[in-house]
């Protein structure tokens, strides 16, 4: 790792390392502060006191301070978890085997809230990480190797998903690609055999190679031989991409690892939490946001004339369709002014986009701005032919004209909201859409549900892709 890149890794890590000892800190004073007695038993102060060395211990024991969880992927939360699990198991054996006299509070309470915060603090850190590597701080410099093709397409990745914080500087590919590579990535571009040298001249501390047959067992033994002592990093992109998370396995057979990937699950218990907890934060959400569904109402109602709700059909799970519902945006007649706008389409795909509608009423754009017309959608998912989550519902029409791995994103129910809503969403090209819908279908978890909704509030207020 070159030294910048060193320097900032231990400059993040040493703030994380801060924060996580004033919060055990605050965690123990609680503790002590709501103690029930006069004074605080010698136990229980220096339990206190043991809690701010042990945190960040356990924390950096459970890697949740290495340099490849910062910035991206749940690896970083779930040691987070880990260590917090680990310090309450250890406190709650403490406390019985030793015949300790530890407030429930500091079990129950404080270990439970210190891991929360401490995964608030994370959050937050990440927030800071993306925003600085969007501004080409606090990355690494990736030199990408193998084949032309998916070279090009994992440069046009990493440039596109700048948070993830790897810089393409230099490209190694097969001769008869290299001027086509040079031209498209507007990197310096070698051969397969050049990759230690360019790495070392251009001070690139990660290797990425993709999946391709000059990049097989051989070339990658010798790469990595040659890397030893080096510092760099050697990622190789197994030529799965849209296929990660909790179905991909290394599973030794006689001593020969190989990698196990697991059906896609479509029903089981997790669906059926899925839709229980579909229709519940649904129905609270009608009922707490009704007076602003009010509100939103009557403004579409006395500035536009027409019907306040736009139905629309469109294509649900397996295909069945169903009537979508969303506060009307647009003048009544939209739909038959499409033919005489199709000369301003802007989109690349089967979807009709326009960055300035004029068929968008003023309160219209109000509402697609911070996403408000999607709430009567909110009755799609009571109705159970929606899910808060999933991939972009479409029209009958796009159905037509699916081919079969598209065609793949009716397998689940449509969602309020999605990959495709946190990425971009209007901003997005067609076939960068459809590879998120499908990565959502082929990966699915009420985790990942969890966390697109969370990252949801955040493209909504950023209006990011929204007209």
């Amino acid at each position: 790792m070159r030294p910048g890149a060193a320097a900032w890794v231990r400059r993040y890590s040493l703030v994380l390392t801060v924060f996580e000892v004033l919060a055990a800190a605050a965690a123990g004073a609680a503790v002590l502060v709501t103690h029930p007695g006069a004074t605080p038993t010698t136990s229980l102060f220096w339990a206190s006191v043991g809690l701010v060395v042990a945190w960040p211990v356990l924390l950096h024991a459970s890697d949740a301070h290495a340099e490849r969880v910062f910035g991206s992927g749940s690896d970083e939360y779930r040691a987070v978890g880990r260590a917090g699990f680990l310090l309450l198991a250890v406190a709650g054996f403490a406390s019985y085997a030793a015949d300790l006299d530890l407030s429930r509070a500091l079990v129950v309470g404080a270990v439970p809230a210190l891991t929360l915060g401490t995964l608030l603090g994370r959050f937050t850190a990440r927030c800071t990480l993306r925003g600085l590597r969007a501004q080409g701080r606090c990355t690494k410099r990736v030199v990408v190797v193998g084949r032309g093709t998916a070279v090009l397409e994992l440069v046009d990745r990493l440039r596109r998903q700048q948070f993830a914080g790897l810089e393409v500087v230099a490209a190694c590919v097969t001769p008869d690609d290299r001027d086509r590579v040079a031209r498209a990535a507007g990197v310096p571009v070698g051969g397969l055999d050049d990759v230690p040298a360019l790495a070392a001249r251009l001070g690139a501390d990660t290797i990425a190679v993709t999946s391709a047959s000059e990049t097989a067992a051989q070339y990658l033994r010798a790469l990595s031989w040659q890397l030893e002592g080096t510092g760099i990093e050697l990622l190789v992109a197994p030529g799965l991409i849209e296929v990660a998370g909790p179905r991909l396995h290394i599973r030794p057979f006689e001593g020969l690892p190989l990698l196990s990937v697991e059906q896609p699950r479509f029903e089981g218990w997790q669906r059926v939490v899925k839709g229980g907890l579909d229709r519940a934060v649904a129905a609270v959400a009608l009922v707490l946001l009704a007076p602003a569904l009010l509100a939103i109402a009557v403004a579409v109602k006395v500035t536009s004339p027409g019907p306040v709700l736009y139905r629309q059909e469109r294509v649900g799970v397996n295909g069945r369709c169903f009537t979508m519902l969303k506060f009307r945006s647009m003048v009544v007649d939209a739909d038959r002014q499409v033919d005489g706008l199709q000369a301003l389409n802007t989109s690349d795909g089967l979807l009709f986009k326009m960055r300035v509608d004029p068929r968008v009423t003023p309160v219209g754009q109000v509402l697609r701005r911070l996403s408000l017309d999607e709430l009567p959608q909110l009755l799609n998912v009571l109705g159970g032919a929606m899910s808060l989550v999933g991939p972009r519902p479409p029209l009958p029409g796009e159905v037509a004209r699916y081919d079969t791995s598209v065609s793949r994103r009716l397998l689940v129910k449509p969602g309020l909201t999605g990959l495709w809503q946190i990425s971009g969403r209007s901003d997005l090209p067609w076939e960068e859409a459809v590879r998120l819908d499908l990565r959502y279908v082929e990966n699915w978890s009420l985790a990942m549900d969890l966390l697109i909704l969370v990252k949801t509030v955040r493209a909504v207020v950023s209006s990011a892709g929204a007209y």
